[in-house]
């Protein structure tokens, strides 16, 4: 049986390698042609261009990865089936369970590679890739979140601001409080809130201070001061994709961070870290269903396989979009939106082992 799983492994290996060298270039082509003409506007050279789509290669890799592996074991397995090479198999005694191993060997490998890569090759690739992307391609995109602003900072202190321009480096209708002992000792609040570069400072347009001394009020009016806050303002707006960009343990402390701070974005970057993990683990789901489509003969040959193979890669495109979509849209619990794909395709991989086996 080793030489048998060798080749089981080699073709496995092989075909996918294939599928990637075959679908990535193809898609860069149809972005080069979509993007051309930003690429002249904004007068990029050709190595800025080479960059942007070495990144690409890796962002559109990684997440198309799951498909291009259940389309090349539809076609490798399709064309054993087709030379009778399964029956051949299966009729010398090995069962089909057996008959699994070298495939599950093959998406283990390419599942630790999966997951290598969500980790530390692809965030850096992705923040490249976005940077470029919300510069040049999508200039004037909205990426941030600027409205109705909180953050909390530490135990006791808590900022708001009802909207934010992060080219200005702006906020309007800013407030802070301080608490102690859970009771008010200062409120500030401000027309709107400036950072000047410049003179490194923050101005204070319309300056208001309530600050609470022994049960003393103390009232503090200003038209204009200028001072320096502990904050960062563009860090208290960063942009919808930073979890992207973050490698697992910087992931991991920024979600703690955002948590905290009490981000409205929490279950988005949530969501991303899930997906960190049920990505590499779909390339077991996916194999599994694979073999049981595409293990035999059937009327219509090869193009049956792969017309079934390409109905289910969509059918997980559109489940692992919409649960994307109602986490970043409602409160949908981020970690069910990560795996209910998964859960739906392993119960149907089970059917279909079944179903193939007799």
């Amino acid at each position: 049986m080793k030489l048998l799983d060798f080749y089981i492994f080699r073709k496995y290996i092989s075909t996918f390698v294939v599928m990637l060298g075959m679908f990535i270039p193809i898609s860069v082509l149809v972005d080069l042609s979509q993007r051309i003409d930003k690429f002249k506007q904004h007068e990029l050279s050709v190595n800025e261009i080479l960059s942007h789509y070495y990144d690409f290669v890796w962002v559109f890799g990684y997440q198309l990865f799951p498909i291009f592996l259940f389309l090349s074991v539809i076609w490798f397995t399709s064309k054993l089936a087709s030379n009778t090479e399964v029956i051949a198999i299966l009729s010398s005694g090995v069962s089909f369970y057996r008959y699994l191993r070298p495939f599950l060997f093959s998406a283990l490998l390419i599942a630790i590679l999966a997951f290598g890569s969500s980790m530390f090759w692809v965030p850096n690739a992705s923040e490249r890739y976005n940077e470029f992307k919300y510069t040049y391609i999508n200039k004037g995109r909205k990426v941030r979140l600027t409205e109705n602003i909180y953050k909390q900072l530490g135990d006791n202190d808590f900022i708001y601001m009802s909207n934010y321009n992060a080219n200005r480096q702006i906020g309007y209708n800013f407030s802070w409080e301080h608490f102690e002992e859970n009771k008010l000792k200062y409120k500030i609040k401000a027309q709107n809130i400036r950072w000047v570069e410049n003179d490194s400072i923050h101005r204070l347009s319309q300056f208001f201070q309530r600050t609470i001394i022994d049960d003393v009020e103390v009232i503090r009016k200003e038209a204009r001061l200028d001072t320096l806050l502990p904050i960062d303002l563009n860090a208290m707006v960063p942009v919808t994709y930073k979890a992207q960009t973050l490698n697992l343990f910087e992931l991991n402390d920024y979600i703690e961070q955002e948590r905290k701070n009490g981000s409205p974005l929490i279950n988005s970057h949530i969501l991303v870290r899930h997906k960190r993990w049920s990505i590499p683990v779909s390339a077991f789901i996916l194999t599994l269903i694979a073999v049981a489509v595409a293990s035999f003969k059937k009327r219509g040959g090869m193009g049956i396989n792969l017309a079934m193979g390409i109905i289910l890669a969509f059918l997980y495109i559109f489940f692992d979009k919409i649960f994307e979509v109602m986490v970043e849209k409602s409160n949908f619990t981020p970690w069910l939106a990560a795996w209910i794909p998964n859960v739906l395709f392993a119960i149907l991989s089970v059917y279909l082992l079944r179903h193939a086996k007799r």
